[in-house]
C-alpha cells in the first residue's frame, strides 16, 4: 500500500488502513475481502488527479483485485483513468465544482450508480 495515501475515513492515520464492515480500523486488504465476502462491490472517493504516480498500472489492476467497481475523483491522472477503464473500474468526476468535501462524504455512503448503457462514451454525463 503507498504510505502516502491519505485515509479520511479514518482520523490521524495514514498508508494502508481503513474501515472494515464493522467501523473498526483494518487494513485495505482485509476490508476488502470481507466487503467481496458479504457480495459489497466498492466504490472510492478520491481528490485532485487520482492515481498520479510511477505505478499506474499496477494500481489500477489493485484496485480491480480488492473489488472496487467505481472510483468518483475531483479529477483523474490520465494514463491511470485509461488502465482503470482496461481494468472494468468505471470513473467519474464530480461535476460543477462538487468535491468529496463539499458534500461532505464520509465513505459510509450507500452508492447506486445506474443509467449506464453499452453506448456510454468517455466525457459523458452520467444522471
Amino acid at each position: 500500500a503507498n504510505i502516502r495515501i491519505k485515509n479520511e475515513m479514518l482520523s490521524g492515520v495514514e498508508g494502508g488502513y481503513t474501515k472494515g464492515p464493522d467501523g473498526a480500523q483494518t487494513s485495505i486488504y482485509d476490508a476488502a475481502m470481507a466487503y467481496q465476502a458479504a457480495g459489497t462491490p466498492l466504490v472510492i472517493f478520491g481528490g485532485i488527479e487520482y492515481g498520479a504516480g510511477s505505478s499506474r498500472d499496477w494500481a489500477a489492476k489493485g484496485t480491480a483485485l480488492l473489488g472496487v467497481k467505481a472510483v468518483i475523483a475531483e479529477s483523474f491522472e490520465r494514463i491511470h483513468r485509461s488502465n482503470l477503464v482496461g481494468m472494468g473500474v468505471i470513473p467519474f468526476e464530480f461535476t460543477n465544482g462538487d468535491t468529496r468535501k463539499s458534500l461532505n462524504l464520509t465513505g459510509d455512503e450507500t452508492v447506486s450508480i445506474e443509467g449506464l448503457s453499452d453506448d456510454l462514451k468517455p466525457l459523458s454525463t452520467v444522471p
